[in-house]
């Protein structure tokens, strides 16, 4: 009872004080204000950033290796005329893994083309990405249809002129009309739809299948080189889920370097591109920006924690008189002192408090006004208050302590 006391009237000292000194109390909070403000806002709009790329990383495969020409990230300087004359994936590669890997899901070969024009009586869609793909591509990717299906095998194998569409690509073509069963012209020939993929909306890291349309890779052979380099040659090999990443990579590099008749000691000539490779690096990049707000918001708090500290020596000055009449009448000296550090923490609080809703309103105006979706997470929030109380509680503790010591009768008489 004597804590909800205490917390009760510090409470009120603090309102007394704002309502007493206002531009003071405001001028001191404001630093509070801003530092929260600055600290919260940079880690919720890292933390939204992190959300949005964390889940296009995860669309990639956690457990999916890329064997690319290209290695995705480097350390150190990107020694692009190294990497220029590798050999790109080819159709032996994707073969000779299908038949000796065993620890994988799947593996599949795949070649894309971009900015095409399909095509469905008077409709047209452009920029459209054409994805040829062999029958495994299903099981290294998790596929999801609003409307009807995949290759059977027997379409892949025998090249049949079928295609599945992305949700845009139908949205332009077909107005919210049925796609499965009509024919459409791609790259001058002509298709059957028979399925669309579920909408993904956008992606920050690979390229969304809304804008996408899948064709068999036997059928694309027949229309482009589905192995040149202006194709982007890709294989993807998904391990089994009971199989470590670690062990996928070690028995994919052992592969691919007998079927490249590599010596030991040798240098690979391919990449083995994973998603763990883009989160690492996205993890010291928000890192670095974390820092960042913190030593921002930082300054604007210390500036604020002095502010607060002022605001206590000179409560502690105006009520001495108070204080000695309340410790005249029995009033500990700890009474004294949580007394002032709960009003310098009700303060601090105050001010983180402004500085949240400020960081919620900017949230809403970048969510509704710039169509780009902020979140205030409680995790930040939390961070917040206790930012605002640990500032509160460093800020009172020496006015509070130096209120406790007063002498009574010298109190009194001030």
């Amino acid at each position: 009872m004597i804590i909800f006391r205490l917390i009760g009237e510090s409470f009120r000292f603090a309102i007394d004080a704002i309502r007493q000194n206002k531009l003071r109390t405001m001028l001191s909070l404001l630093g509070i204000t801003i530092g929260i403000f600055t600290i919260i806002a940079v880690f919720s709009g890292v933390d939204t950033l992190r959300a949005k790329l964390q889940d296009s990383v995860d669309k990639l495969g956690s457990n999916t290796i890329y064997v690319q020409k290209w290695p995705w990230v480097e350390t150190g300087e990107y020694r692009w005329w190294k990497y220029m004359n590798r050999p790109r994936p080819t159709l032996r590669d994707y073969q000779r893994l299908n038949e000796r890997l065993g620890n994988v899901e799947g593996v599949c070969y795949q070649a894309s083309t971009e900015n095409r024009i399909i095509k469905y009586r008077s409709s047209t869609v452009e920029g459209v990405s054409v994805t040829a793909v062999s029958h495994e591509f299903s099981k290294t990717k998790n596929l999801e249809f609003q409307e009807g299906r995949y290759f059977t095998d027997n379409e892949s194998r025998s090249g049949s002129p079928v295609i599945i569409i992305g949700a845009d690509v139908a949205s332009g073509l077909f107005d919210g009309q049925e796609a499965v069963g009509k024919q459409i012209k791609a790259m001058g020939r002509r298709l059957t739809v028979i399925g669309v993929y579920k909408k993904e909306g956008e992606s920050m890291i690979d390229e969304s299948s809304d804008n996408i349309v899948t064709i068999p890779l036997n059928f694309a052979k027949s229309i482009f080189d589905v192995q040149g380099d202006n194709y982007g040659g890709t294989i993807t090999v998904r391990g089994k889920d009971n199989v470590s990443l670690e062990e996928v990579e070690s028995e994919l590099r052992g592969a691919l370097r007998s079927i490249h008749s590599l010596k030991p000691g040798q240098e690979d000539n391919f990449s083995l591109n994973k998603t763990t490779m883009i989160t690492e690096q996205l993890d010291a990049m928000f890192q670095m920006l974390k820092i960042g707000g913190w030593v921002i918001g930082g300054f604007s708090i210390l500036v604020g924690g002095f502010g607060i500290a002022n605001i206590m020596f000179v409560s502690v000055k105006e009520r001495t008189n108070i204080i000695g009449i309340q410790k005249s009448l029995g009033a500990k000296n700890y009474f004294i002192l949580l007394q002032f550090m709960f009003e310098s923490v009700s303060l601090c609080i105050m001010g983180g408090g402004l500085g949240l809703l400020l960081v919620y309103g900017l949230t809403l105006l970048f969510t509704y006004a710039m169509d780009f979706e902020i979140v205030l997470y409680m995790s930040n929030v939390i961070l917040g208050i206790g930012i605002s109380v640990v500032i509160g509680t460093i800020s009172g503790f020496w006015p509070a302590y130096s209120a406790s010591r007063l002498d009574p009768v010298e109190a009194i008489r001030s």
